[in-house]
């Protein structure tokens, strides 16, 4: 190619890049001024108090409440129980790829948390509903058949390759002369896993868990399935609980009359949830930012 076709091949590319990041940013936008404006609509209706601070979920039935909180404790749970299963485990497997397998093991691991990865959510809402519910409660009979803590052992099954992946990512991107380091000094593997890696890249470590947080807050289809749609304010996670957003999906089966406060609910915790998992991401970020400054 000419000097001037390159020009102008490379002027179209970034044109093409700009529309594409103009066009994301758009709709991230407009998806923050529609929860913006429906969410005032609902508070025009419902006290910001009442709606932060109430303890009774009652939007559909008189007398009509509408306290977030059993929403919120119910997404705690899923959201606390899946990162206990998911963290240990995925830090674990990561140093287990990163410092121990060999090549041909790795090879064969990453692929099938990758699988993991890969499985629709609504399989895991019926794998959690007809296996691992019948199984706790061989255990635990007073388990309920839709229980949080089913919900939060398949939700940590989900954010596993995620948290592994991104831990991997984060040990494999230090410098090799760390471990080198620990090794002259004399220190076993185990010694400088725990002593030399995982403390230099415990900002990236943080920032995987917060991303991987970001996702089981944001879950739907598995916990709708698992968890049940029980609005209640309770940290029982053998109990059938309600997270913020099953209840969307319950709004939107379309059974709730439009414009009404039943109605606006589903922007009102919409935005309540995009504005947790913002301030995630926000916290998420400044690890990261903090991460390179420390040159890892």
């Amino acid at each position: 190619m000419t000097t001037d076709r390159l020009k102008i091949y490379d002027y179209s590319i970034a044109l093409v890049l700009l529309a594409i990041t103009l066009i994301s940013v758009s709709v991230t936008i407009v998806i923050m001024g529609i929860l913006g404006i429906e969410s005032y609509n609902f508070f025009q209706l419902v006290p910001v108090t009442d709606f932060l601070f109430g303890t009774q979920w009652e939007p559909f039935l008189e007398p009509k409440s509408f306290g977030v909180l059993p929403l919120i404790t119910g997404t705690l749970i899923i959201v606390i129980g899946s990162s206990i299963i998911a963290i240990p485990s995925g830090i674990v497997i990561a140093a287990y790829l990163n410092e121990y397998a060999s090549k041909k093991t790795r090879k064969i691991i990453k692929p099938l948390l990758e699988i993991l990865a890969g499985i629709p959510t609504v399989v895991y809402g019926y794998f959690a509903l007809t296996f691992i519910t019948p199984l706790i409660r061989n255990f635990l009979p007073d388990t309920q058949v839709f229980n949080g803590l089913s919900g939060a052992i398949v939700v940590g099954i989900m954010i596993l390759p995620m948290i592994s992946s991104l831990c991997d990512d984060a040990f494999s991107s230090l410098p090799s002369s760390l471990k080198q380091g620990g090794y002259a000094l004399g220190a076993m593997p185990f010694e400088v896993v725990s002593q030399v890696i995982i403390p230099a890249a415990k900002n990236r470590i943080g920032a995987s868990v917060i991303l991987a947080m970001s996702r089981a807050i944001g879950e739907t289809m598995a916990v709708t399935l698992a968890a049940g749609a029980t609005a209640k304010l309770t940290l029982n996670p053998l109990e059938s609980i309600q997270t913020m957003t099953a209840f969307i999906v319950q709004v939107s089966l379309g059974d709730t009359q439009q414009g009404g406060a039943a109605y606006l609910t589903c922007f009102s915790v919409a935005g309540l949830l995009f504005l947790i998992t913002f301030l995630l991401n926000i916290v998420g970020h400044k690890l990261m930012t903090q991460s390179k400054h420390g040159g890892f």
